[in-house]
């Protein structure tokens, strides 16, 4: 599959369909779903700006748990409907409302059967976390795929960059629901991107 009309898929307008605050509000839908991932500030939002090709798709923030619900975008002829989740694992905001995000994550990817794939970001800089590994079990244990993906690769060196990337292989393989390939991006320099569209374009069925 060549890059080019996964490009063009992927980067061409997305549909904001709206924000999820509770599971009753989730939309109906009987087309494919992916779902972006991550702890708090680990860039989710920036690399859905920088797989579209636009800056506006998702809000960003330098002040983590910004993303405090599901947001729902359509790609395509509504082809593909994809979900920026709220971040993981931020202490500081109030208990009640951290308790109430988890719960919503849980329940969300335990209960979406169109859901075909979970992007699990991860900082490269720091590796996995226990809130990550926490993620992953419970997405092993529910039987969804999901893929980890490294994030801010344009932070470390070239052999950095690839020491880090075996290490989460590593990991990968030995995760039930895991899909054993390992993806590293960057939203600064575009490394990966091209990769993890095809990967999009391919799950929508195009």
């Amino acid at each position: 599959m060549s890059a080019g009309p996964a490009t063009k898929f992927v980067r061409r307008p997305w549909k904001f369909l709206g924000g999820v605050a509770h599971l009753e509000q989730l939309p109906l839908a009987n087309i494919p779903e992916v779902a972006f991932a991550g702890r708090s500030n680990v860039g989710k939002s920036s690399l859905i700006n920088a797989l579209a090709g636009d800056s506006t798709v998702a809000r960003t923030s330098g002040q983590p748990g910004r993303t405090q619900q599901l947001n729902f975008f359509r790609l395509g002829d509504d082809q593909l409907s994809v979900v920026d989740m709220p971040g993981y694992g931020y202490a500081e905001a109030p208990k009640h409302l951290v308790d109430s995000w988890n719960e919503l994550l849980r329940n969300y990817l335990m209960g979406r059967q169109q859901l075909r794939r979970v992007f699990v970001l991860v900082d490269l800089r720091h590796g996995m976390k226990a809130n990550d590994l926490e993620i992953a079990k419970m997405l092993d244990k529910t039987a969804v795929s999901y893929q980890l993906v490294g994030t801010k690769a344009d932070k470390l060196t070239n052999a950095e960059r690839a020491k880090t990337k075996a290490k989460l292989a590593t990991e990968a393989r030995g995760l039930i629901a895991c899909y054993p390939d390992v993806v590293t991006t960057s939203s600064q320099d575009g490394e990966g991107l091209d990769g993890l569209r095809g990967i999009l374009y391919k799950l929508a069925g195009t």
